[in-house]
C-alpha cells in the first residue's frame, strides 16, 4: 500500500481505505477461484494494481469520462482505476465467468458504485465510451478488430478518445501500421526493475456513428 501512496499521495481516506481492502479481498478470492498467480498475489500492489494505475499517469480521466476494461481479468487495469476516478463509469467486461464472479464479489467488498460488469465477449457489447483499456490481451491489430465502433464522438479528455493498452517489450513491429499510437514508458514514472519494458500505448480511435 506505501507504493501506491509513493506515487499517488493525494488520495483521500475513503480511497486509501479501499486500496489497503483490495489486498485481503484477492487473497481470499484467490484461494477460491484462482485468477492471479501465487507469485503476483504476493506483489499485488505492484505487479497489478500499480501497474494498472500506469494509466493514470498518461490520461487523468476527467469526470463523467466512460472506460470499457475489455479482458478485464480479474479485474485489472479497472478496478484500481475505478477506485482512482469515482466520478467516471467503468464497464469491466470478460468471456470467462469464474473471473467475472471474483472482480463482482471485490466490487461488492469495495462498495464501488461506478463499477458495472458483463459475462460477454466485446464485440457483443452495445454502447460507446472515452476510452478503451486493457492489459494485452491480444495484439493491437487484434484488438483494434475487437472494438471497432466502441468510441464515442464527444471529446472530454486531454487526449483524444481511443485505445489505452498496457503492453511490455519491443512494439515496433506490432504499431508499424499505426502511425497516431504513441508510446508512454512506465519506468518515466515509476522507478521500480518491473517498469523496464513496460508501456502505455494510446491509439486514437475515430467515432464511427
Amino acid at each position: 500500500m506505501d507504493l501506491i501512496l509513493k506515487y499517488f499521495p493525494n488520495l483521500t481516506e475513503d480511497q486509501i481505505a479501499k486500496f489497503k481492502k483490495l489486498e485481503s479481498l484477492y487473497q481470499d478470492w484467490n484461494l477460491k477461484i484462482n485468477v492471479v498467480s501465487r507469485k503476483d498475489i504476493d506483489e499485488l500492489y505492484l505487479r497489478h494494481v500499480l501497474h494498472s494505475l500506469g494509466i493514470a499517469k498518461i490520461m487523468p480521466f476527467k469526470n463523467g469520462s466512460k472506460i470499457i476494461d475489455v479482458g478485464t481479468g480479474g479485474g485489472f487495469p479497472g478496478i484500481p482505476l475505478a477506485i482512482l476516478f469515482p466520478e467516471c463509469s467503468f464497464h469491466l467486461v470478460d468471456s470467462i465467468a469464474k473471473k467475472l464472479k471474483v472482480v463482482d464479489e471485490v466490487v461488492v467488498g469495495l462498495g464501488l458504485t461506478n463499477v458495472k460488469t458483463s459475462h460477454s465477449r466485446v464485440e457483443d457489447i452495445r454502447g460507446t465510451y472515452d476510452f478503451i483499456v486493457s492489459r494485452a490481451v491480444a495484439v493491437m491489430p487484434t484488438f483494434v478488430h475487437w472494438v471497432k465502433g466502441k468510441i464515442a464522438k464527444e471529446q472530454k479528455n486531454n487526449l483524444k478518445n481511443g485505445i489505452l493498452y498496457l503492453k511490455g517489450g519491443d512494439l515496433t513491429d506490432e504499431l508499424k501500421n499505426y502511425k497516431t499510437a504513441t508510446i508512454y514508458n512506465l519506468n518515466e514514472f515509476f522507478v521500480e526493475d518491473f517498469f523496464d519494458t513496460k508501456k502505455v500505448v494510446h491509439l486514437p480511435l475515430k467515432y464511427r456513428g
